[in-house]
């Protein structure tokens, strides 16, 4: 492991006199595994501070998405579960391609012509997120916080992803080409904000998790 990545993880999980948070308040720092993995993170985040632009942590291990500027958090979304088919492909910095499509509001006949601003309603709440390093993160919106059509609906849209997605697997070698696959599971208020929240060559992080 790098010896810098090392002394940069203490620093940011030991406690201090000040009141800053710590980066990783759940680590144990008697897991190796875990320490190189907030290791990595922290070596990728550095890099990324160190700019103007906004990013994004996706923490599996806490199940937390972190919206970030210089460091430090500037809003949070929970996880409620997430699936991947591979850990390797999750390492990285990834820069996401498109941001999700705006769902705008119809017009009413009659009305006057001027659309109101996009707003965060404006977004949608399933949608497919595409990177650079091949990733692909799908985000769902819980069931439970829907109507139960939309429920059924969500869950059958995310039941024919990962049917294709085997499909693919077994029959071509697009997997390889494809990268990771990772499916977040938010509310749907969460998922308008996030996607209110992403533009255009975003990065993002993600710190990995042996255990959805």
């Amino acid at each position: 492991m790098n010896l810098c990545a090392i002394l940069l993880l203490l620093a940011f999980t030991t406690p201090g006199w000040g009141k800053e948070p710590e980066a990783f308040p759940d680590l144990n720092l008697a897991d190796g595994q875990a320490l190189k993995e907030a290791s990595r993170v922290l070596e990728e985040e550095v890099k990324l501070a160190a700019r103007s632009q906004t990013y994004v942590l996706i923490d599996l291990a806490t199940k937390i998405i972190h919206i970030k500027g210089r460091g430090m958090d500037l809003h949070q979304i929970p996880i409620i579960s997430w699936a991947s088919n591979s850990h390797d492909h999750l390492k990285g910095i990834h820069k996401l391609t498109m941001r999700p499509a705006v769902v705008r509001r119809k017009i009413e006949p009659g009305a006057a012509t001027e659309q109101e601003p996009i707003a965060v309603d404006d977004m949608p709440v399933d949608y497919v997120l595409t990177f650079t390093p091949a990733l692909t993160i799908t985000v769902v919106p819980s069931a439970s916080a829907d109507s139960l059509l939309k429920g059924v609906v969500f869950l059958g849209k995310a039941w024919w992803r990962q049917t294709r997605s085997l499909a693919g697997t077994l029959f071509s070698d697009q997997s390889s080409k494809q990268g990771g696959q990772l499916q977040l599971t938010v509310s749907g208020d969460h998922a308008q904000s996030l996607a209110w929240s992403l533009v255009d060559g975003m990065a993002v992080v993600i710190r990995r998790a042996s255990n959805p």
